[in-house]
């Protein structure tokens, strides 16, 4: 007899207090008592973060019976053995406008399959089916990736809440179903077909004058170039074997930046200041780095989502799973965001090259990275990179930014060793041909840590053993001026400003300066500033964050030149002698290259 799939409803009741009505129902329950739990993280995210704390209610019934539940740990609930259908219950508070979690006002609704659908242990790989009913008084649209189910004849309400995308949505199992987070609202909308699949874009916030079909030109051609890049024979897009369509969903604020991919849809926040608006004569400075994450997060879909790591071929949600190959996985994908732009045309080659060049930059101007290799970094996610503070920069590197120069560095290497005839992109593509392309039809699995180096050797015929010890495991920089060089590539190094330095990264707090970060060994280490510090004066000049800034008050000094710093550390007024430091070649400059286009 066929199984009966698991259902859920999910109905956004309460906007004002940001709580969703969410109940899970078993039609076959353990006998022995069903275990639910919410997952412990979300994966692309790699922390733990408790979703279950923002239950606030919760609640089991069997036909008109009530039933106990029992707390087991943080994330985990038993409930009393039954025979009938199980009915549970949860009210989920829903105030966290970020990528990761869910969020619901007056405005919109946002959320996560992970914050709010409670596990059945046991029937993870049932069918299952959620209703998303329509909140009382607003007439909001569903903008989700999850295929609609058959919707049956009704009311006119109904009927209109089906047309407005609420009713009934499908999903293969528990890990499909919490890989489609949901926008409910009236966002601002653009639609376009990218190599014959149907894409969706969605802006959510206060946006005046959005310029639509400038987003929906660019996003467009980086979704093609991605699409062909992976698949140029049969320009198929990945996510077609899950879904029916691809979703951005945006939410727009005054600065928020990030981003969180799934199998057929990404959720973005994006700075308003960032989106081009209509008949802007000058485009936003921010516009590129805004397309650089839809084209990081779109990447994603085949390397990711769909090329995993060993360890993330089958999630386990309930605690931290560890790999050493964010490196590849976030490396690879941030080198290759901003080469899908150039490569698409939305950018030139003179934009790319001053992004590669503040991406070296950043990666060589972080003393961490002398510290910890990035395969540690991809190791240590969950209790260093994502929980990052003052000292950070100091401590640690990043699998993002240092991975993308690995990556660069191995293309390079590729290329030179072949004399072009292979590069990273075919590597690319074995991957997607050997652990991606079949992913969701049964062929679930992933790389193991030790098969990258036989997989660039069987793919390219380069053994790229001595680069990885020495770039991943090790913590050498990679060695881009010499590889630039073999590719005709000027790259030099020059100082970002002609101002002593006091080695410190800055934030304001008010109209107050406060030390965020103080480098090690710099002038403000030696000279005895901590970080949290807050800048009062410079040899008797006031610093703040609004008329006399530290850059202001710094023109007037020498490097060399001690000077006395005051500031206050908690409420108490220290004074410091610091030697000014000379400004340090910080600003990597590359001249125009077209090799790697």
């Amino acid at each position: 007899m066929k199984s009966k799939p698991i259902l859920y409803s999910l109905e956004p009741f309460d906007l004002a207090g940001h709580r969703y009505r969410v109940t899970l129902t078993v039609p076959q329950p353990n006998p022995l008592g069903q275990v639910v739990s919410l997952p412990a993280w979300i994966p692309g995210s790699y922390l733990i973060r408790d979703f279950s704390r923002q239950v606030e209610t919760i609640s089991a019934r069997s036909g008109n019976r009530r039933l106990n539940l029992i707390k087991l740990d943080n994330h985990s609930w038993r409930v009393e053995p039954c025979v009938d259908p199980l009915h549970i219950t949860t009210t989920v508070y829903a105030w966290d406008l970020s990528v990761r979690g869910a969020h619901l006002d007056e405005t919109h609704g946002f959320f996560n399959g992970t914050s709010v659908y409670l596990r059945p242990h046991g029937f993870e790989e049932q069918p299952c089916q959620v209703t998303l009913l329509a909140p009382a008084l607003v007439n909001w649209r569903v903008f989700t990736s999850l295929p609609q189910a058959a919707q049956p004849n009704g009311s006119p309400k109904v009927i209109r809440d089906y047309a407005n995308g609420f009713g009934a949505y499908k999903a293969r199992n528990y890990d499909d179903l919490i890989d489609h987070p949901v926008e409910m609202g009236r966002p601002q909308v653009v639609r376009f077909d990218a190599c014959g699949a149907p894409h969706e874009m969605m802006f959510t916030g206060v946006i005046p004058n959005l310029d639509l079909k400038r987003i929906a030109r660019d996003v467009k051609a980086i979704c093609e170039t991605q699409i062909r890049f992976f698949e140029p024979d049969s320009e198929q897009a990945p996510f077609l074997d899950t879904a029916l369509k691809y979703v951005f969903m945006t939410m727009v604020t005054g600065d928020s930046y990030g981003g969180l991919e799934h199998r057929a849809s990404t959720a973005l926040m994006a700075a308003r200041k960032d989106l081009p608006t209509l008949g802007q004569k000058k485009t936003p400075e921010g516009y590129q780095t805004f397309l650089g994450l839809v084209s990081h997060e779109y990447f994603h879909t085949w390397h990711v989502k769909r090329i995993k790591p060993a360890a993330f071929a089958h999630y386990d949600l309930t605690k931290e799973t560890h790999t050493r190959l964010l490196w590849i996985f976030e490396g690879f994908t941030s080198y290759y965001d901003d080469l899908m732009l150039v490569r698409s045309g939305v950018i030139n080659t003179s934009d790319y090259l001053q992004t590669l060049g503040k991406q070296i930059s950043g990666v060589f101007t972080t003393p961490g990275r002398h510290k910890q290799s990035v395969a540690e970094s991809s190791f240590d996610a969950w209790s260093r990179y994502y929980k990052q503070d003052e000292n950070s920069p100091n401590a640690l590197v990043s699998y993002y930014t240092k991975g993308s120069l690995v990556a660069l560095g191995l293309d390079l290497t590729i290329r030179t060793a072949t004399n072009g005839a292979f590069s990273l992109d075919d590597v690319m593509r074995c991957l997607w041909e050997q652990y991606g392309r079949d992913f969701y039809q049964g062929a679930a699995r992933g790389l193991k840590e030790k098969a990258f180096v036989r997989l660039v050797s069987d793919c390219t015929g380069v053994d790229v053993s001595e680069p990885i010890a020495r770039w991943v495991y090790g913590r050498e920089d990679v060695p881009l001026r010499a590889l630039f060089a073999q590719h005709g590539i000027d790259m030099q190094w020059q100082a970002a400003s002609n101002l002593p330095t006091l080695d410190v990264r800055t934030r304001k707090q008010g109209d107050q300066l406060v030390l965020a970060t103080v480098f090690e060994h710099g002038a403000a280490h030696q000279g005895g500033l901590s970080a949290h510090d807050i800048l009062v004066a410079l040899d008797g000049v006031r610093i703040d964050s609004v008329n006399n800034s530290l850059e202001s008050v710094l023109a007037r000094h020498l490097a060399g030149e001690r000077v006395k710093v005051h500031v206050f550390r908690r409420d108490e007024l220290r004074e410091f002698s610091v030697k000014l430091a000379a400004p340090a070649q910080t600003l990597c400059q590359l001249k125009p290259m077209t090799s790697l286009l």
